[in-house]
């Protein structure tokens, strides 16, 4: 990296920086302002003059100080070494920093994002004399016990179109991540390749092919994987107003998915929020391996205190570290906590910059924005010939829980999962606080079959049916508030008995009870069976003259309220002997076999 004097400071703006004399720069290229040697994106070019954004707070930074280019756009370095490590917004490791300058980053300083002394066990998979192209695979190193990381041809290299041919690898042994693996021959020349490699963050790395979406991302949370599911490589807004539980949400999804890798992005948090963040997961134990969760995760914490450049960069960041485990085969889950704090710094710098700004002082490429973001999401053939999927779940914080707001509303059109989080809900600590009337998923059609093959071809019709119940029970409520509930006849009564019983037994989910925190797909899908008969059965039962005063009574009904707590996901077999006892408990009230 070639540093040289690009212009002068000309005025400065908060974290926005005009420079004059502008002689050799480009767009988006990395500088360093001041003699602290500060971090910043060039942004504008107009002339002779250009607008700087800059990552650092630019207190004591003035007129006529030196600007430094780098020649390179703002990047991240990729490599092993990064699962399990806490970065800001431009990847610089905060513990690094902790340990260099105490509790308070100082302005200027900075440490390698990939360690460069820790050595690793490199194992290759090709040799001398093949032909290789971009995105290949050289060899393999064990990052954690977990992740095998797969040390990749960059994409881009000068010259290099199809293929190129190997001249040397290094022999299986161990080294540091700047030791050279891989010589190729490009054209001619001779291109040493190391484990390390770096990727502008915001351009979207290359892929094969960009594929159909056909497999969920199973969650264990129930309201999500039954109603309202959501496919590996989809994308999905989570709004809600403050203590509705967006980020419980986010955390419980990031513990229990089954995405191979987590990328966690606290974009403008509240600190105390990232602190429970960074205390919490690495005790949290991955219930798969038995290990930290922190063995498949990277956490990227930018709070609301930290300069609102790098909030807007931190992102970007993200996504670009899980398009990189996607290149090497991973499904990746992206938390990002929140987009509206995002937006928000685009907001700040937009005004900054003298922009003009649209709705509610956004700047008026806010919608682009969101969507370049969004549509780095997806299920992608790799350069490799190997399958991937980045999945965004995004979380939207709109003023006074106002979805009507810009950033909600632009979200919304360009994502295609919606879990709109109730405060009513919250406020009656029915958790998660997931609204099923003003949620939706589009990828029901495209995960049917998938379920299908789980649940012997009755999810979609089961799914279908509650969700009906759910409507009617709405439309059954507003009668209720009129007339009273004595003014309905059993049989609608009892429609909203079975919901009653469906929210509370199926949609609430405790995630402090070990046997309620997560359900496996079978569980949830033999609960769901369990209250459909209760709702078949009781109906028939009404009909033949059976009160709905003796069914509630019924002991299996208080058995089916608290399944969710009591059958553990090994024991299954528990829900199939509920079944049985209100099928007997049902005839014996009202004979409702006798026609059989």
């Amino acid at each position: 990296m070639q540093v040289r004097i690009v212009g002068q400071v000309k005025r400065v703006n908060g974290p926005v920086i005009t420079v004059k004399g502008i002689t050799d720069a480009m767009m988006m290229e990395l500088v360093n302002v001041g003699e602290q040697k500060l971090v910043g994106e060039l942004v504008k070019l107009s002339g002779n003059e250009a607008v700087v954004q800059v990552y650092e707070d630019a207190t004591g930074i003035a007129p006529g100080d030196n600007v430094y280019g780098t020649g390179m756009p703002l990047s991240v370095e990729l490599g092993p070494g990064l699962i399990g490590t806490i970065y800001d917004g431009i990847q610089r490791p905060l513990e690094e920093l902790k340990e260099a300058c105490g509790d308070y980053i100082r302005r200027g300083i900075n440490r390698p994002s990939v360690n460069r002394s820790k050595i690793w066990r490199f194992e290759p998979v090709i040799a001398a004399g093949q032909e290789i192209g971009p995105g290949m695979v050289i060899g393999t190193v064990l990052e954690t016990e977990r992740v095998v990381h797969k040390i990749l041809v960059p994409p881009g290299l000068p010259g290099m179109k199809q293929k190129a041919r190997v001249v040397s690898v290094a022999p299986a042994g161990s080294y540091t991540v700047e030791h050279i693996v891989c010589t190729l021959d490009i054209q001619g020349a001779e291109v040493p390749l190391s484990m390390l490699q770096r990727w502008p963050i915001r351009i979207p790395r290359p892929v094969a092919e960009r594929k159909s979406l056909r497999v969920p991302l199973i969650t264990g949370q129930r309201v999500i994987d039954m109603l309202f599911p959501l496919a590996k490589g989809g994308t999905v807004a989570i709004p809600g107003g403050f203590g509705t539980g967006k980020t419980m949400t986010q955390h419980a999804i990031a513990r229990w998915c089954d995405a191979d890798i987590i990328v966690y992005i606290g974009c403008g948090e509240r600190g105390n929020e990232m602190t429970d963040v960074l205390r919490e997961f690495p005790h949290l134990i991955d219930p798969r391996t038995g290990r930290s969760l922190m063995e498949r995760t990277i956490l990227i914490a930018n709070t609301s205190n930290m300069p609102v450049s790098a909030r807007e960069a931190s992102i970007y960041t993200g996504i670009t570290l899980a398009e990189y485990y996607r290149d090497q085969g991973f499904h990746v889950a992206i938390m990002a906590d929140s987009t509206s704090r995002w937006a928000e710094a685009l907001r700040e710098l937009s005004g900054r910059m003298e922009e003009m700004p649209a709705e509610e002082g956004f700047p008026a490429y806010l919608p682009t924005r969101v969507a370049e973001f969004y549509e780095r999401a997806g299920y992608m053939k790799t350069l490799s010939g190997k399958e991937g999927s980045v999945t965004v779940i995004g979380a939207v914080s709109p003023p006074g829980g106002d979805f009507s707001e810009p950033v909600t509303q632009h979200t919304k059109r360009f994502v295609r999962c919606f879990w709109g989080l109730d405060r009513a809900l919250a406020s009656a600590r029915h958790y998660p606080a997931i609204s099923w009337l003003d949620s939706y998923s589009e990828y029901v059609d495209e995960v049917s079959a998938w379920w299908d093959q789980k649940s012997d071809g009755m999810w979609r019709k089961s799914r279908t049916e509650i969700m009906e119940l759910l409507q009617k029970e709405v439309r059954l409520q507003q009668i209720v508030k009129l007339v009273g509930p004595d003014a309905l006849p059993d049989s609608q009564n009892f429609i909203l008995e079975v919901c009653t019983l469906f929210k509370t037994a199926f949609l609430q989910q405790n995630a402090f009870d070990d046997v309620d925190r997560y359900s496996t797909v079978e569980k949830q899908m033999r609960m769901l069976e369990v209250i459909l008969t209760y709702w078949h059965l009781g109906s028939a039962a009404i009909s033949k003259g059976v009160t709905m005063v003796k069914i509630r009574r019924m002991k299996v009904v208080q058995e089916i309220a608290r399944m969710r707590l009591t059958v553990p996901n090994d024991d299954i077999s528990e829900l199939d002997r509920i079944a049985l006892r209100l099928e007997r408990s049902l005839s014996q009230l009202g004979g409702i076999y006798d026609e059989k």
